[in-house]
Order: structure tokens, then sequence, then C-alpha cells
């Protein structure tokens, strides 16, 4: 307590120089904060995406050969698959399945390639939760600036819904015809007619190459029977489960019987060429988590660390820097303070440890100051629902407005760290200034 009350009389008396290292260090705080609620803010961005665009917690898919030249990333008796899947998935929330395909959208003004989702909106009631539709101005000229469409009329018919960058490629609006092109089973073209009745917001990389139709559309392209589907996906209580969970469900499905794939952590579609080559026939199970389905867009978020990671490394530096002078500077003007209190007998450990809480204090009092401006800042900019005009960064935050997660977590991990930092920064100086000799300290002149 002593020290403490000690630390805390000489910060105050050397305020202009305490002041100055409480920014530096407050700045280099907040700015921490700051990366690390948009680092958080992409991860949930992509959870929340991946997991209702491009996979479930754990997907239960597969690929179907009826020859050794032809394979389809389809799976037979879904219903049996989803029954085994929920009687033995533990922490179990639902199920669903999704149709897959893949072909061409044709307008009048346009072509593009796209994946198609088939969805059923009486399995899935949480899908119109989460989509979030564009304004119509946003990807036609001379829309209104006001959202129209209805997503809950994908429930049936020949209807699809698209997003902004492909609505505006294919030059279309809620309300116009599209062309779907497809090849069959067999070989062969097959061509359906449907009707845009919304068009949402872009999620980034997640959403230039996805579209979402009817389940029945995609199994009279594709002349599916009706007990085929494209995968189970799994939605877990706690997504953090996943990994453990497949595992378990990998057990389940090999004590049943069925054959299955080699875990591999890459998506379903570059897995064709691999099973292509393959010599077997009949289906295999493909069991993964949705890292492994989105598995080339965590670079996004591994990128962004690597640059947190630098830059806070650089200001760290910099800082350490100065409060290494800074402090040096003060055992220099205390010289002669230092040689009276060890004179009466305070100890090197004393000394040491004197200066040591005296930088801990600083830098806990400015870390924990620039944490606060930093989440208040993170939180103010998210209330600005701030839209992201640039494409390129859209696709990097995989959304199109600025969004930042603040956890409670990532705030005592940077107050610590930080504050850590200050202290070992003050190390040196401080283990001078223990070493000192009484004799010498107070024969020190200016």
């Amino acid at each position: 307590m002593v020290l403490f009350t000690i630390a805390i009389r000489n910060l105050v008396q050397a305020r202009r120089r305490s002041a100055l290292l409480s920014l530096a260090i407050g700045l280099v705080t907040m700015l921490l904060v700051l990366m690390m609620a948009l680092s958080a803010g992409i991860n949930d961005n992509l959870v929340r995406s991946a997991t209702i665009m491009s996979a479930g917690h754990i997907n239960v898919a597969g690929f179907y050969k009826p020859t050794n030249a032809m394979s389809l990333a389809v799976v037979t008796d879904v219903g049996e698959l989803r029954n085994i899947v929920e009687e033995n998935t533990p922490n179990l929330d639902y199920t669903i399945d999704r149709m897959r395909g893949w072909g061409k959208l044709i307008s009048d003004t346009g072509t593009v390639q796209t994946g198609f989702s088939g969805v059923d909106l009486a399995d899935e009631s949480h899908f119109l939760e989460v989509i979030q539709l564009a304004k119509e101005s946003d990807y036609k000229d001379g829309g209104r600036d006001e959202i129209i469409g209805d997503p809950s009329q994908l429930a049936g018919g020949n209807t699809i819904m698209l997003f902004v960058n492909q609505a505006r490629r294919l030059g279309v609006g809620v309300g116009d015809t599209l062309t779907i092109q497809t090849e069959t089973v067999g070989g062969y073209t097959n061509t359906a007619d449907v009707t845009v009745v919304a068009v949402a917001r872009d999620v980034g990389l997640l959403s230039g190459f996805a579209t979402y139709v009817p389940k029945q559309v995609l199994r009279d392209l594709y002349q599916l029977s009706p007990d085929t589907s494209g995968a189970v996906w799994v939605y877990l209580k706690d997504i953090e489960d996943a990994d453990a969970t497949m595992k378990h469900l990998r057990g389940v499905f090999e004590a049943k019987g069925y054959r299955l794939m080699d875990h591999e952590a890459v998506p379903f579609f570059m897995k064709f060429e691999t099973v292509q080559g393959e010599d077997w026939t009949g289906q295999k199970i493909d069991i993964t988590t949705w890292k492994d389905e989105v598995v080339m867009l965590t670079f996004v978020i591994t990128a962004f660390d690597t640059v947190t990671v630098f830059l806070v490394s650089i200001l760290v530096l910099i800082i350490a820097v100065g409060i290494m002078n800074s402090m040096w500077n003060a055992v220099r003007e205390r010289t002669r303070e230092i040689g009276t209190m060890r004179a009466i007998g305070m100890t090197r450990t004393r000394v040491l440890a004197m200066f040591l809480v005296e930088a801990f204090v600083l830098g806990l009092f400015a870390t924990t100051v620039g944490a606060t401006l930093g989440a208040a800042t993170a939180f103010g900019l998210n209330a600005l629902h701030i839209n992201v005009p640039n494409d390129a960064v859209k696709a990097i935050l995989l959304s199109d407005t600025l969004r930042m997660s603040v956890h409670v977590q990532s705030l005592f991990i940077a107050v610590g760290f930080l504050t850590l930092c200050t202290g070992l920064s003050a190390l040196w100086p401080a283990l001078r200034a223990s070493r000192l000799s009484p004799v010498v300290a107070l024969g020190h002149t200016e």
C-alpha cells in the first residue's frame, strides 16, 4: 500500500510527463480495442452469414456416383439421415436440409454463373429473420429509396431471391423474370423461368455466388426424387461444440454401416475432382463443419489479425522506448531521493518495486481509459450504421455496413497486455535505480 501511495504521488508530481505517457498509452489501447472489435465484427459476420448461406454448424452431405465417371453432390434417403442426426446429436438445436445446384441465370441484358440453394421456408423460419433486403435504389438506376419485395414468396412457385450485385449485373429488379439454365444428371440441358421476389443486401464474398429458390425448382431442374437433397445442416445450441460433435457423428454413421469420405477441410465443390477420380459407385457420406465449408474466407480474419498484430507491435515498441526514456529521466531526477531512501533502510528490492508499481499504475490507468474510449467509439460507429461504398472493402468485411463487435474478454486482453508492456518497459530503468549506492546517490548533483 505504501508503494502504491508513493507511485500515485510521484505520478501526480510529474503530471506533465504522466499525462503525455497516459495519452500515448491510451491511444494505443484505444486503437487495439477498435482493431479487435473490427476483427470480431468480421468474424461474427462470417459466422452469421456462413451458417445461413453456405453451411450448418455441421454438414452431413456427400457424393453419389451412379457410374465411376459421374459424381453428384447429393445425398439420398435424406429423411433417414436427418433421423439419425436428430437421435444422436448432443446439444442439438435443429436440422434442415438444403438443395444445391449450379448453373446460369439469364436476363434480357446479361448472364451470370451462380450457385443455387433450394430452401423450404416451412422448415427454415429463421431464414427470413436473418436476410436483410436492399433498397430498390441500391440495385436499380432511378429506383425508389425504399425496400420492396417479399422473400416469404420463396415458399413456393417458380421464384428466386438475388443479391444486389447480381441484380445489377443482370439489370433486373423485383417482379422481373429470369431463366435458370442447368445440366441434368443425364447430361441434358434444362431450363426454368423464375420471378425475382426479393433482392438482399450483399454480404461480401459469400453472396457473390449464391441465390435462393424453392427446393422444388431445383428438384424439377435436376429431375431428382423427393428423398434426395444436397446436405443435412445441423445446428447446435453452442457452435463451439461443432468439431467434437462432427467427430461423434462420424462414429455414429460408421457404426450404422455408412461409407464415409475422409475428412478434408475444404468446401464441397472443391472435392469434385478427387471424387471423380476415385474408383467406387454408390453413395459416400461427407461430414464437415461450417469452418471447412468457408475455409477460403477465414484468410480475411487471419490477414486482418496479422495486420493488427504488426501495427500494434510497432506502436507498443515506440511507447516502450518512450516509457524507458521517461523512467530513466525520473531515476536521474530522483537520484538523491533514492539515495535518501536507501540510507534510511529501503532495500534494493523495494526500490525496484517502487518504480515498477509506478509504471504499472500509469499503465493500468491509461489502458483502462483507452479501452473504455475504444469500446464507446465502437458502439458509436455501430449506431451510425455507416455504409461501406467500396466493393473490395465489402468483400473483406462480409457486409455492406461497418460493424464492430466488442467482447468483454477483448477489453481485458487489451488492458492486461498493454499494462504488462508498460511495466516491463520500466524494468531496466528500475533495475538501474535499485543498484544505485546510497553514498553515490546522495552525492549526486544535477
